[in-house]
């Protein structure tokens, strides 16, 4: 971007593109906006952080209807009466009204909020009483790698960290709490690294994160079980 690019020009560009979506995204996408025009049924809740380097819908390949998307610093879920508002509401009406079958929580590299948690005082948390407020729903990820011997906790690591943690928080939540127990919904936790597009998958079993081929693999192979039981 030209160092002459002002706040007005970045408006325009972005007017620009939305002329762009209207002439021709638009009109080669006819038949799925009109499919979505009265209704909307995705199957899964993607809670993510608002960094605007992580896109759901890229990473995910979807089409607009597949995911309801809920963003917020940190990829954060309170746990359930912590802080009853827009995510809770979120997190209800995803499971309650539209009955999602997937929850997942996407922590990402180089997070900004990860970095706060970590140093306080070089983020400027002082400045930003509500950020530092909100940042205590993942202070308890902080306070685990603290206490364990993995040695100095990196953005990396508090960040996976974080994903369990809001994954726990989330099960207090009564909807999510009901749907689990009914078996109609799933909790998984991804890791995004931006600089090399790869994405790791939490193992709820081992508690740590494994490769995308191996997360498909560990499905399929409950999908084939499932099918031969009778």
């Amino acid at each position: 971007m030209p160092a002459t690019h002002t706040a007005r020009d970045t408006l325009i560009d972005l007017l620009h593109g939305v002329e762009r979506f209207n002439t021709e995204v638009f009109p080669q996408n006819r038949e799925l906006f009109a499919s979505l025009a009265e209704s909307q049924s995705p199957d899964t809740l993607f809670i993510a952080c608002a960094d605007s380097r992580v896109n759901p819908s890229m990473i995910t390949q979807t089409q607009p209807g597949d995911l309801f998307v809920l963003r917020n610093i940190g990829n954060i879920v309170p746990a359930y009466g912590e802080m009853l508002g827009g995510v809770s509401s979120a997190i209800e009406y995803a499971v309650s009204a539209l009955k999602v079958s997937h929850i997942i929580v996407c922590g990402h590299s180089n997070c900004g909020a990860m970095k706060a948690l970590l140093d306080p005082e070089a983020s400027n948390l002082n400045r930003m009483p509500t950020v530092a407020s909100w940042l205590r729903n993942a202070e308890a990820a902080r306070a685990v790698l603290e206490a364990s011997d993995a040695g100095p906790a990196s953005v990396r690591s508090l960040s996976e960290q974080n994903v369990q943690l809001q994954i726990a928080h989330l099960r207090t939540h009564p909807a999510v709490a009901a749907g689990l127990a009914r078996g109609t919904l799933t909790l998984q936790g991804w890791f995004y690294d931006i600089a090399s597009g790869e994405v790791v998958v939490l193992d709820e079993t081992s508690r740590t994160f494994i490769h995308v081929d191996e997360a498909i693999a560990k499905l399929q192979a409950q999908r084939a079980a499932d099918t031969t039981t009778p």
